[in-house]
């Protein structure tokens, strides 16, 4: 399987420069030798405009007249609205229902036609609009460009930090995590790159001890609050992953609620539960960690809705 490159994620990284924010390493005040890298701090909340804005850039004059279409949770969907936007592209995003009101309120206040699907149609509906319209089908993180879009968060954690020791980045579909292990292991090859997840959506540590792609199911994997880490990783993840991550962290879904209360008191940052894991692996799995070294937990997003993220506070857990 032709997998992306280092040079893909910095052709990547110029493709999107105009548009999306790099984010700066955060010290943490309780912990000298961690910092966070802030992705909820983009313009639509989340790593995801990165993928979006790249795929978008990557489309010839003809295709960005017919538009796009992606399904989403809300997250990817509000990413492709708004590079979609910014370069006058049609947009159309399939959002299952029961996705958080915030999100899918963002997407359609950025311009796109929003369809909600049950949870299950959601892939099938936007192909059946991708082949019916002509759209182009940007999928959330299966795909080269959107993986070497994400990766750009790599490359800048290790321009920012040469010698990072471990890199702890969500996984969900595995975009993030395929393409910052692309680009840190490129960069930093002593580097710890470990993907994090929660225990009620753990396909990926089963798929990466199998082999092979592993699906729960949304029955089991929608008992999880992070919303943005329900699916499955995808052959192309999966391939990537197997290729470049050091392994799997899990986290429950009290250690997550704990982790967004210490972002919100402690660093003053925002975060969704999917944007919170990295951290709570850090905070509750540190002893289990393969090194103490210099560490960044990735904060992949900060799109949340304000009655999560008070049910989180009085869970702050000791730094």
């Amino acid at each position: 399987m032709d997998l992306v490159s280092l040079a893909d994620v910095r052709a990547a990284a110029r493709d999107v420069a105009a548009t999306v924010l790099r984010t700066p390493l955060l010290p943490t005040r309780w912990d000298d030798r961690l910092w966070l890298k802030p992705e909820s701090l983009q313009p639509v909340g989340s790593f995801k405009l990165r993928g979006a804005t790249h795929a978008v850039a990557r489309l010839g004059a003809a295709q960005r007249a017919r538009g796009v279409v992606t399904h989403s949770s809300g997250n990817h969907g509000q990413a492709l609205a708004y590079a979609a936007r910014a370069a006058g592209v049609p947009c159309t995003v399939v959002v299952p229902e029961g996705a958080p009101r915030v999100k899918v309120d963002q997407i359609r206040a950025l311009g796109a036609e929003v369809v909600l699907v049950p949870r299950p149609r959601r892939a099938a509906e936007a192909e059946r609009v991708a082949a019916e319209t002509g759209a182009a089908l940007v999928p959330p993180y299966d795909h080269r460009w959107i993986i070497a879009g994400q990766g750009t968060v790599g490359l800048e954690i290790v321009e920012d930090l040469p010698d990072v020791d471990l890199v702890l980045v969500p996984v969900g579909g595995g975009g993030l995590a395929s393409g910052v292990a692309t680009a840190v292991k490129a960069l930093r090859p002593a580097a710890t790159v470990l993907g994090v997840e929660p225990a009620l959506a753990a396909e990926a540590r089963e798929s990466l001890a199998t082999g092979e792609v592993v699906v729960w199911g949304v029955e089991r994997t929608y008992r999880t609050s992070a919303d943005g880490l329900r699916l499955p990783l995808s052959a192309l993840t999966l391939a990537h992953l197997r290729a470049h991550l050091d392994g799997i962290v899990t986290v429950t879904e009290e250690e997550i609620r704990a982790a967004m209360g210490v972002l919100l008191r402690d660093a003053r940052l925002v975060a969704e539960p999917s944007g919170a894991v990295a951290l709570a692996a850090h905070l509750f799995h540190r002893a289990g960690l393969p090194t103490a070294g210099r560490t960044v937990a990735v904060v992949s997003g900060g799109n949340v809705d304000p009655d999560v993220l008070a049910a989180a506070l009085p869970d702050a857990g000791p730094c």
